[in-house]
Formats: structure tokens, C-alpha cells, sequence
């Protein structure tokens, strides 16, 4: 037994260079050995153990040749010392099979191994089953001091063009055989889950790989195997990240440009693909892959999305491609019959986007003029306007973020019209398809579009004639407790909030709900129309408490059949407070004793329950 005080002379007589071959065996077997104590293992004795192996390690396995004391000490060592010893020369490809045995490859092996030539067929051969960001890794970490400024330090040798070239196969190899096999089980996620694409597609460290040779993209795109997945991966990343750096470097040297400097002065960025490279993208420009996969009506809509994407990010396309790219728009239409008027509301939302695309994509006035009816069958915003708090009104003071155009804009209510406007700019719209639509719009969508520079004439003109002349009657204007103290029927304007037209604007209902709740003239009444999880769960649930208490009682079978409801699904099942209330009450089938009170069970001194008649809330 090695007691833990006797590691450190184990470690010096194993570094000393008159240590005899002989007794190389008892240094190794007594380093190796576990720290042991009368009553087990000794943690402390172990730490130290395992700091003077990691000292002696490297004389050690540049002396001992014995396999067995050999594999002894690598599969001592850890991954970190295992790359170091690698890269130092230390380890080489012939104790590979020992250290694959209790190691998995790591990017630090395969460097260490590949900053000797003669070692690089080695360190290729580890690539093989590892993930795509331990294959990122062994280009990013090739160099350890790129994030330093060290003046004098020497740059690290180029990455062997051998391994970079076996990297990026290995990291492209998945996508590109996913692009040829539709049955591919990824494809099939994709389409259960409504995702159009692959959660992998051109995503990660694929991309980030490519990106540090863009001097070999000209060569990739032509590649027999991956070239289709290198077209995909420029078309969706390159210009993007080149508006990302551009970005990110503006933001720096403004820090330190002179405040004389025009910025418009400044020239114009090269485009990350040049023209060349674009037209050798064409082949995967439309996502052929896509067009014959299942479900036409979900694949359609996300192949016409992500074409337009790719155009909003490559401009020039438009020019390049127009051809191609009308074909793949009127393509997706009729096979995924898009524009058929959405049969729920939750999929209204998908209607814009449609819009907004062929108003980038397509030629074809037919289909551009059912685009236009068919934003025309969505709902109408409404614009909901809180009291603001007090840091809110010192920071839109002498601003229009306030007022009631901007408003619109507020949680992108303003989408719709926005893409009847692109609608409008597409020379092959029909005009009249457009001012058809607009009676149907919001009186403030309407004002939105006369504050828009970048539209037609024609529609400036036709928006105006219906626009409202004070657009401050088309908000809903959600009042303190201190306004409503000045109106005769407090109840009833809250009533008129929650009459008010459904939203396509998710927070302006809640802003409503969490009103009417916080308000002190709420009645139950008003309570009982509110969706059950805005009470229950997102906006004050002590409201409910003193309810459900009296509402349930002493009945056992009340607080089961409460249990039970609030397990429902909150995106399935969308029941009211009243509804909730009144399951538990048919749980039973007892009457309530507090219902006969209801209109007035939270009704403040002095005020009139709840009539019903809707009020118009005060300017």
C-alpha cells in the first residue's frame, strides 16, 4: 500500500534521469496504484496520487516500451492530458486501439495527433461517429491563442488541408444525404410537428465549418456529393452572417469614429456571394426536395416561405432567378392550395405570411388578387391602449410612441395591412383587387398606410378618402379606477372592454383581462367571461381564491371535480371562468347558494351591478 505522503517522491524519482530501466515497472505499478487508507479509499490521498502521474506522465511514456505498463499509464490519463501528450509528440497513432478502449475521440486527440505529419491519417481516422460540434471544434480550437492579443506570439501552423477536407465531409455528409432521401425520418418529424424543414437543415455546425473557407466556395458548390448541400447552406447562412459581422463591426467603430463622419458617405459591403457564386446556387434556389413530400398544404406554404427568405437575404435573385423562382411560387399555390381562406383562427396568422411572400415572388395577378381577399377575411385588430406607468410616460414624453398609428404597430398588429401594401407594390397586383380591400380595413389601418412613404400613389389617395379624420376614436382606451370613478356606470365600461371585437393581437386581449381583473368595480359577472387560465394562473390568482372557496365548500365532490379541471390542456381547451364554475357545479348537481348574487358578489359600495349595456369609455 502507498500511503499519500510518498506520491510526491514516486513523481521525482519518475522525472529523474538516472532512474534504471529496472525499476521503470515498480514506479509505474506504485503511481497507478490506488491511495488507500485501513478503511477504504483515501479521496485526498487520491487527488494527489493523480496530480503527480499527470506530472510524471510525459517522461514516463516517452521511456516505458512495455505494452502492458504502457497501456497502464494512458489509461490513467484524462482526455486534457491525453491531447496535450498528443500534440507533444508523446502519444502517437500506435497507442490509438489502447486509448480508444477507455476514451472516446475528442477534438484535442485529433489535433494533437495531426500537428505531426506523419500522424494526420490517424487523427482522420478518429472523425468518424463524432458530433458535428466536436468536428467544429477541431477547426476552431486548431489555433488556442486566436482570441489572445499576444504580440509575440507565433502564429499556430495551418490546419493540414487533409483534415480540413475530412472535417468538412464529415460534417456535411448528414445534410447531404438527408437532401436525397424524402422518406428520411427527419423529413417525417418535420412534417408531423408543422416545421416544413428539418430541425438540422442548414443549421449549425455545418455552416460554421463551411464559413472559414469561403475561398473554396466556388469549388464546393460543384462538389459530386455535396455540392447541393453547400448551395443550400450559402443561400440560407452566407449573407446573413455577413450582415451579422457588419453589424457587429459597426457597432465597435462607432465607439471610436469620428462624430464628423457621414455614414452615408461610407461605401456600399460587397455582397458575401457574388454573382458567379449565385448563379451556381440555382439548382437549390426552389427546394426541390420539398415538392413532392406528403401533406401539400403544410410542406407548399413552408417551401414558398423559405424561398422568399432566401430572396429577402440575396436581393438579386429577384433578377437572376425570376424565372425559376414564379414557377416555384405558382407551384406552391396550387399544390398546397394556399390561398383557400384559413378555417380557424389559429392559422390566420399563416395567411400574412402567404401574402407577404407572393407579394415578393409571384407574377401572377390572379394569384396576387386572391392574396389581397384573402387578407381581406381576417379579423380586424383591436388597438388597445393602457394607462401608462409613470417611467413609461417620462420616456414617450414628446414622442408619437403613444399614438394611435403606433399603437398598431404594437405586438405587429399592423402585419396585415403591412402585406397588403407589398400586395400593392408588385406591379403584376391588380389595383383594384387592392382598394377592394380597404373598406374592410381598420380605421387605423387605413391611417397606417398614409404614413407609409413607400407605397403608391394611387393607394395613399384611396386610403385617405376612408381613413377616420380622429384616429383616437378607433382605440380602445383602457381607463385607471380613478377615471372610471367619474362615469356613472363603472361596470359597464368594463363590459364594453370585453365586448370589444377579438384581437389577432394575443397581448392586447390580455391587456384587457388583466384590466378588468385589477379593476376595483369588477362584478363577478365580468370575471365569469374571462378565459379560466387568465384568472387562474397569469393575472392575480388570489382573485379566484375567496370563489372557489365559497363555491366549493364542504363538497368533497367539488374540490375533485376542481382538481380534475385545472389538469385541462390551456392551448386545447379555452373555457371561460363561468364555464369552470359551472362543471363544478353540474359535478353535483346542486345549485350554488352565491349564483343568485353573482352580478354583485365583487361590486364596490355605492355602484349599480352589472346591466349588460355595453359604454364607450371615456376619451
Amino acid at each position: 500500500m502507498v500511503t499519500a505522503g510518498t506520491y510526491w517522491l514516486w513523481q521525482q524519482l519518475a522525472v529523474n534521469e538516472a532512474l534504471p530501466d529496472e525499476a521503470l515497472p515498480t514506479v509505474v505499478e506504485a503511481l497507478c496504484a490506488t491511495s488507500l487508507t485501513p478503511y477504504g479509499v483515501d479521496s485526498r490521498g487520491e487527488e494527489r496520487r493523480a496530480k503527480a502521474l499527470a506530472d510524471a506522465l510525459p517522461v514516463l511514456l516517452s521511456r516505458v516500451t512495455r505494452p502492458r505498463l504502457r497501456r497502464q499509464l494512458l489509461q490513467q490519463a484524462d482526455d486534457k492530458q491525453l491531447a496535450e501528450l498528443a500534440s507533444q509528440g508523446v502519444v502517437v497513432a500506435g497507442d490509438l486501439p489502447t486509448i480508444l478502449r477507455t476514451h472516446r475521440p475528442t477534438p484535442g486527440l485529433v489535433i494533437g495527433l495531426a500537428r505531426h505529419p506523419d500522424q494526420v491519417n490517424a487523427a482522420i481516422g478518429l472523425l468518424s461517429g463524432m458530433h458535428d460540434t466536436d468536428l467544429e471544434d477541431v477547426v476552431t480550437d486548431w489555433d488556442p491563442g486566436r482570441h489572445r492579443y499576444r504580440p509575440d506570439a507565433e502564429p499556430a501552423p495551418p490546419i493540414p488541408p487533409a483534415l480540413f477536407d475530412a472535417v468538412l465531409e464529415h460534417a456535411l455528409t448528414p445534410l447531404a444525404r438527408l437532401l436525397k432521401d424524402p422518406q428520411h425520418e427527419e423529413w417525417q418529424f418535420a412534417q408531423r410537428v408543422d416545421r416544413g424543414l428539418p430541425h438540422e437543415f442548414g443549421e449549425g455546425a455545418p455552416w460554421r465549418i463551411l464559413a472559414t473557407c469561403p475561398d473554396r466556395w466556388h469549388d464546393l458548390v460543384e462538389h459530386p456529393t455535396l455540392g447541393t448541400a453547400v448551395q443550400h447552406l450559402l443561400l440560407d447562412q452566407a449573407e446573413v452572417e455577413a450582415r451579422r459581422s457588419r453589424m457587429m463591426a459597426s457597432s465597435s467603430s462607432s465607439l471610436t469614429a469620428d462624430p464628423d463622419d457621414d455614414p452615408a458617405d461610407q461605401p456600399e459591403p460587397e455582397p458575401a456571394l457574388d454573382t458567379a457564386l449565385l448563379r451556381a446556387c440555382l439548382p437549390a434556389l426552389c427546394l426541390p426536395e420539398m415538392a413532392g413530400l406528403p401533406k401539400p398544404g403544410v410542406n407548399a406554404r413552408h417551401r414558398l416561405h423559405h424561398i422568399a427568405n432566401r430572396v429577402r437575404y440575396n436581393p438579386r435573385l429577384t433578377d437572376i432567378a425570376a424565372t425559376q423562382l414564379q414557377a416555384a411560387a405558382d407551384e406552391c399555390v396550387r399544390r398546397g392550395r394556399l390561398l383557400t381562406p384559413p378555417r380557424n383562427d389559429d392559422h390566420k396568422h399563416r395567411a400574412v405570411a402567404i401574402a407577404e411572400d407572393l407579394a415578393l415572388l409571384s407574377t401572377n395577378p390572379t394569384h396576387l388578387a386572391k392574396a389581397c381577399a384573402l387578407l381581406a377575411t381576417l379579423e380586424q385588430p383591436a388597438v388597445v391602449s393602457t394607462p401608462p406607468s409613470p417611467r413609461l410616460s417620462r420616456i414617450t414624453a414628446d414622442t408619437d410612441l403613444l399614438s394611435p398609428v403606433r399603437l398598431l404597430e404594437h405586438n405587429y398588429q399592423h402585419r396585415r395591412v403591412a402585406a397588403l401594401t407589398a400586395l400593392a407594390g408588385n406591379p403584376h397586383t391588380p389595383p383594384a383587387a387592392v382598394t377592394d380591400t380597404l373598406p374592410g380595413l381598420h380605421p387605423l389601418e387605413l391611417a397606417w398606410i398614409g404614413h407609409q412613404n413607400d407605397v403608391p400613389d394611387w393607394l395613399h389617395t384611396a386610403a385617405a378618402a376612408l381613413a377616420p379624420a380622429d384616429t383616437n376614436e378607433a382605440v380602445l382606451r383602457l381607463l385607471t379606477d380613478d377615471e372610471l370613478d367619474r362615469h356613472p356606470d363603472p361596470a359597464a365600461v368594463l363590459q364594453s372592454w370585453l365586448d370589444a371585437p377579438e384581437s389577432e393581437g394575443l397581448w392586447s386581449r390580455r391587456d384587457v383581462y388583466r384590466a378588468v381583473v385589477k379593476s376595483r368595480y369588477r362584478t363577478l359577472e365580468h370575471l365569469r367571461q374571462i378565459p379560466a387560465d387568465e384568472i387562474l394562473a397569469r393575472h392575480e390568482p388570489e382573485v379566484a381564491l375567496q370563489i372557489l372557496l365559497d363555491h366549493c365548500g364542504r363538497s368533497t365532490d367539488r374540490w375533485e371535480a376542481l382538481a380534475a379541471a385545472m389538469t385541462f390542456d390551456y392551448d386545447d381547451e379555452k373555457i371561460t371562468f363561468g364555464e369552470l364554475l359551472d362543471s363544478l357545479a353540474s359535478a353535483t348537481g346542486e345549485p350554488w347558494r352565491g349564483e343568485q348574487h353573482s352580478a354583485t358578489a365583487f361590486s364596490p359600495a355605492g355602484t349599480d351591478s352589472h346591466t349588460g349595456a355595453p359604454c364607450a369609455a371615456l376619451p
